[in-house]
């Protein structure tokens, strides 16, 4: 292990855009520069979206300016933004299923047995994090209720799943026997190997929207298992365009799909600075989505009538 760093010493505002302009950043309008970083960290704004636009502790490129930065800064809040809205579908629409064929078959306080589940330890170590989820709730309306006026006091799964983080949601499932992880797949179409991967990495995505953190050129530590016919066309899972496809996948009978996509194109659009590769994690390009009827001729057309071509994300 080599010797610790130290520190650096606090920088000004001032001393901020000095340091920047030494490692070559083109900076034309100083006071708009200075508002941005008194509003937008330094160590937000600068460390994170100089990625690919100099080398580690090295100088910019030549040309990069820092209306750049700014731009690759206030498009990932955007597309962060309306993703994080799409990804509250899949939350609330896998609860519901969860928590209804659940009741079905093991009755409201089932989840409490963990005969119900394949692993007694995560199960006990779900019992605690529940315990705790419930505890921050108490004061709900909903919980009080359940609390007072019920035999036992526990809440049952249906009105639990409402405590539950994305994160507690994707944990429950993993446990679930295989037969009934199956069946709640079932019923969006998907495999169960499949969902249980999903869930994991968009409740991982869920995580970095709700902190407010970056998904714009990215490499996720949670990745999804692709289709093959994905991976095949060389599509990697390490980056967002990998996750938005698992999504399409649970969303697919959403109608409003095409809006999410169409808000996607319009910040593309808007932010000209955007590699959109960066999304993708792929030199293949990005998609758009056609029905078999409208393909084209160039790209390659994958299941559900995703082609990967130049043009755009759909």
């Amino acid at each position: 292990m080599g010797e610790l760093k130290q520190h650096p010493l606090p920088m000004t505002i001032d001393e901020q855009i000095k340091n920047l302009k030494s490692l070559g950043l083109i900076i034309e309008n100083e006071e708009y520069a200075k508002k941005i970083l008194n509003d937008i960290s330094y160590f937000r704004l600068i460390k994170a979206y100089s990625l690919g636009f100099k080398p580690k502790n090295g100088k910019y490129e030549e040309g990069v300016t820092f209306e750049q930065i700014v731009e690759l800064y206030l498009f990932n809040a955007n597309f962060r933004q309306v993703t994080f809205a799409e990804i509250e579908k899949i939350e609330v629409n896998v609860r519901c299923r969860i928590a209804n064929y659940f009741a079905e078959v093991y009755g409201v306080l089932g989840y409490m047995e963990p005969q119900n589940f394949v692993d007694e330890e995560y199960h006990r170590a779900f019992m605690a994090d529940i315990e705790e989820e419930v505890r921050r709730n108490s004061k709900a309306p909903f919980v009080r209720n359940f609390k007072t006026n019920y035999a036992g006091g526990n809440l049952p799964i249906y009105a639990l799943v409402e405590v539950f983080s994305f994160g507690t949601l994707s944990k429950f499932y993993k446990n679930m026997k295989n037969a009934d992880k199956k069946a709640v797949a079932k019923s969006f179409g998907i495999g169960y190997t499949y969902l249980e991967s999903w869930l994991e990495s968009i409740s991982y995505v869920r995580h970095v929207c709700a902190h407010y953190g970056r998904l714009y050129n990215a490499k996720l530590s949670k990745t999804p298992i692709l289709y093959k016919e994905y991976t095949q066309a060389g599509i990697g899972n390490n980056r967002m365009f990998g996750v938005l496809l698992c999504m399409k996948q649970i969303l697919k009978n959403d109608k409003h799909w095409n809006l999410y996509v169409d808000q996607i194109e319009l910040l593309i659009d808007k932010y000209e600075k955007v590699d959109v590769k960066t999304i993708v994690g792929t030199e293949i390009g990005v998609i758009e989505e056609y029905t078999m009827e409208n393909t084209v001729d160039t790209g390659i057309l994958l299941p559900g009538g995703v082609l990967i071509s130049e043009k755009r994300i759909v």
